[in-house]
Protein backbone atom coordinates (compact mmCIF):
# COMPACT_ATOMS: atom_id res chain seq x y z
CA UNK A 1 0.00 0.00 0.00
CA UNK A 2 1.02 3.60 -1.06
CA UNK A 3 -0.22 5.57 2.01
CA UNK A 4 0.78 8.71 -0.06
CA UNK A 5 -1.77 7.90 -2.19
CA UNK A 6 -4.59 8.83 0.58
CA UNK A 7 -3.50 12.20 1.11
CA UNK A 8 -5.17 13.56 -2.01
CA UNK A 9 -8.62 12.04 -0.12
CA UNK A 10 -7.74 13.31 3.28
CA UNK A 11 -9.21 16.36 4.12
CA UNK A 12 -7.86 19.91 5.47
CA UNK A 13 -8.89 20.06 9.62
CA UNK A 14 -12.08 22.42 9.25
CA UNK A 15 -13.74 20.06 6.67
CA UNK A 16 -12.34 16.34 8.85
CA UNK A 17 -14.07 18.09 11.94
CA UNK A 18 -17.10 19.52 9.66
CA UNK A 19 -17.73 15.68 8.20
CA UNK A 20 -16.60 13.75 11.38
CA UNK A 21 -17.32 15.62 14.29
CA UNK A 22 -19.57 16.81 16.07
CA UNK A 23 -20.01 20.47 17.72
CA UNK A 24 -19.03 18.90 21.18
CA UNK A 25 -15.71 17.69 19.06
CA UNK A 26 -15.26 20.93 17.60
CA UNK A 27 -15.26 22.74 20.42
CA UNK A 28 -12.32 20.20 22.35
CA UNK A 29 -10.35 20.35 19.51
CA UNK A 30 -10.83 24.23 19.12
CA UNK A 31 -10.26 24.14 23.36
CA UNK A 32 -6.84 22.86 22.76
CA UNK A 33 -6.02 25.31 19.91
CA UNK A 34 -6.63 28.13 22.21
CA UNK A 35 -3.99 26.57 24.60
CA UNK A 36 -1.18 26.55 22.66
CA UNK A 37 1.39 29.25 22.53
CA UNK A 38 4.55 28.85 20.73
CA UNK A 39 7.79 30.65 22.16
CA UNK A 40 9.89 32.68 20.13
CA UNK A 41 12.48 30.26 19.86
CA UNK A 42 10.02 27.83 18.46
CA UNK A 43 8.25 30.25 15.69
CA UNK A 44 11.89 31.53 14.46
CA UNK A 45 12.47 27.40 14.21
CA UNK A 46 9.48 27.04 12.27
CA UNK A 47 9.78 29.64 9.72
CA UNK A 48 13.09 28.40 8.98
CA UNK A 49 11.96 25.19 7.67
CA UNK A 50 12.17 25.19 3.62
CA UNK A 51 10.80 22.00 2.55
CA UNK A 52 7.27 21.67 1.96
CA UNK A 53 6.41 18.54 4.06
CA UNK A 54 2.79 16.69 3.81
CA UNK A 55 1.46 15.11 6.90
CA UNK A 56 -1.05 12.74 7.09
CA UNK A 57 -3.11 12.23 10.09
CA UNK A 58 -4.93 9.22 10.90
CA UNK A 59 -7.26 10.63 13.37
CA UNK A 60 -11.25 10.59 15.15
CA UNK A 61 -12.60 13.53 16.09
CA UNK A 62 -14.09 11.87 18.45
CA UNK A 63 -10.66 11.00 19.63
CA UNK A 64 -9.34 13.00 23.00
CA UNK A 65 -5.20 12.04 22.50
CA UNK A 66 -6.39 13.74 18.86
CA UNK A 67 -8.22 16.60 19.77
CA UNK A 68 -5.60 17.23 22.69
CA UNK A 69 -2.65 17.09 19.85
CA UNK A 70 -3.28 17.35 16.34
CA UNK A 71 -4.36 21.44 17.06
CA UNK A 72 -0.55 21.62 18.08
CA UNK A 73 0.69 20.63 14.21
CA UNK A 74 -1.99 23.20 13.04
CA UNK A 75 -0.54 25.94 14.96
CA UNK A 76 3.24 24.85 13.93
CA UNK A 77 1.71 24.89 9.76
CA UNK A 78 0.23 28.78 10.54
CA UNK A 79 3.88 29.47 11.11
CA UNK A 80 5.39 27.39 8.75
CA UNK A 81 2.73 26.93 5.53
CA UNK A 82 5.48 24.44 3.67
CA UNK A 83 3.65 22.00 6.41
CA UNK A 84 0.58 20.44 4.70
CA UNK A 85 -2.07 18.77 6.67
CA UNK A 86 -4.51 16.52 6.35
CA UNK A 87 -6.69 14.06 7.65
CA UNK A 88 -8.64 10.66 7.66
CA UNK A 89 -10.76 9.14 9.55
CA UNK A 90 -9.75 6.11 11.74
CA UNK A 91 -12.91 4.16 11.08
CA UNK A 92 -13.48 5.15 7.25
CA UNK A 93 -10.26 3.98 6.23
CA UNK A 94 -9.61 0.46 7.61
CA UNK A 95 -7.07 0.31 4.98
CA UNK A 96 -5.20 2.69 6.27
CA UNK A 97 -6.07 1.72 9.61
CA UNK A 98 -4.51 -1.51 9.70
CA UNK A 99 -1.43 0.01 7.95
CA UNK A 100 -0.87 1.87 10.33
CA UNK A 101 -1.30 -0.19 14.00
CA UNK A 102 0.81 0.45 16.49
CA UNK A 103 1.24 -2.81 18.64
CA UNK A 104 -0.95 -4.69 17.35
CA UNK A 105 -3.87 -2.25 18.18
CA UNK A 106 -5.88 0.46 16.29
CA UNK A 107 -4.44 3.95 17.70
CA UNK A 108 -5.04 7.22 16.49
CA UNK A 109 -3.30 10.03 16.18
CA UNK A 110 -0.95 8.67 14.28
CA UNK A 111 1.38 10.87 11.80
CA UNK A 112 3.12 9.79 8.40
CA UNK A 113 5.19 12.24 6.93
CA UNK A 114 6.14 12.71 3.57
CA UNK A 115 8.43 14.42 1.47
CA UNK A 116 7.07 17.14 -1.75
CA UNK A 117 7.03 14.16 -3.59
CA UNK A 118 5.21 11.73 -1.56
CA UNK A 119 8.20 9.73 -0.65
CA UNK A 120 7.31 8.76 3.22
CA UNK A 121 10.05 10.02 6.16
CA UNK A 122 8.71 9.04 8.93
CA UNK A 123 5.87 8.28 11.30
CA UNK A 124 5.01 9.27 14.63
CA UNK A 125 2.15 8.74 16.78
CA UNK A 126 0.10 8.54 18.90
CA UNK A 127 1.01 9.57 22.11
CA UNK A 128 4.11 11.70 22.91
CA UNK A 129 7.26 10.82 25.39
CA UNK A 130 5.86 13.18 27.55
CA UNK A 131 2.53 12.20 27.56
CA UNK A 132 3.75 8.68 28.30
CA UNK A 133 6.14 9.88 30.90
CA UNK A 134 2.64 11.74 32.50
CA UNK A 135 0.83 8.21 31.91
CA UNK A 136 3.61 6.23 33.78
CA UNK A 137 3.63 8.87 36.78
CA UNK A 138 -0.36 8.63 37.43
CA UNK A 139 -1.28 4.80 36.23
CA UNK A 140 2.45 3.44 38.23
CA UNK A 141 2.91 5.98 40.35
CA UNK A 142 1.40 8.70 42.24
CA UNK A 143 -0.70 10.51 40.96
CA UNK A 144 -4.31 10.73 39.82
CA UNK A 145 -5.71 11.54 36.63
CA UNK A 146 -8.19 14.46 35.71
CA UNK A 147 -8.04 14.20 31.58
CA UNK A 148 -8.05 17.91 31.85
CA UNK A 149 -5.46 20.43 30.18
CA UNK A 150 -5.12 23.39 32.11
CA UNK A 151 -3.34 26.87 31.24
CA UNK A 152 0.06 26.62 31.66
CA UNK A 153 0.14 22.42 32.42
CA UNK A 154 4.10 21.48 32.14
CA UNK A 155 3.36 18.39 30.29
CA UNK A 156 1.08 20.31 27.64
CA UNK A 157 4.07 22.40 26.89
CA UNK A 158 5.96 19.59 26.39
CA UNK A 159 3.59 17.33 24.70
CA UNK A 160 4.23 20.79 21.99
CA UNK A 161 7.78 20.51 22.35
CA UNK A 162 7.75 16.60 21.46
CA UNK A 163 5.98 17.27 18.22
CA UNK A 164 8.41 20.29 17.10
CA UNK A 165 11.12 17.96 17.71
CA UNK A 166 10.06 15.50 15.01
CA UNK A 167 8.08 17.92 12.98
CA UNK A 168 12.01 20.13 13.04
CA UNK A 169 13.69 15.91 12.58
CA UNK A 170 11.59 15.53 9.49
CA UNK A 171 12.55 18.92 8.40
CA UNK A 172 15.93 18.55 8.16
CA UNK A 173 16.16 14.69 7.17
CA UNK A 174 14.48 16.47 3.83
CA UNK A 175 16.56 19.67 4.11
CA UNK A 176 19.43 17.14 3.89
CA UNK A 177 18.47 14.67 1.52
CA UNK A 178 21.21 14.32 -1.80
CA UNK A 179 18.14 13.94 -3.53
CA UNK A 180 15.78 16.95 -2.65
CA UNK A 181 19.09 19.22 -2.73
CA UNK A 182 20.18 18.37 -6.59
CA UNK A 183 16.38 19.31 -7.28
CA UNK A 184 16.51 22.70 -5.60
CA UNK A 185 19.99 23.64 -5.64
CA UNK A 186 20.71 23.74 -2.40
Amino acid sequence: MRLFDFFAEALPLSEFLSQYGTPAHRERWQRTRSLVTLTEAQKQLLTSFRRETNLLMLAGAWCGDCAGQCPILECFAEVAPVLRIRYLDRDAYPQVQQELQINGGNRVPVCVFFSEDGYEVARYGERTLSRYRQLVREQLGEGCATGLVKPGDEVFAAVVQDWLNEVERVQWILRLSPRLRQKHGD
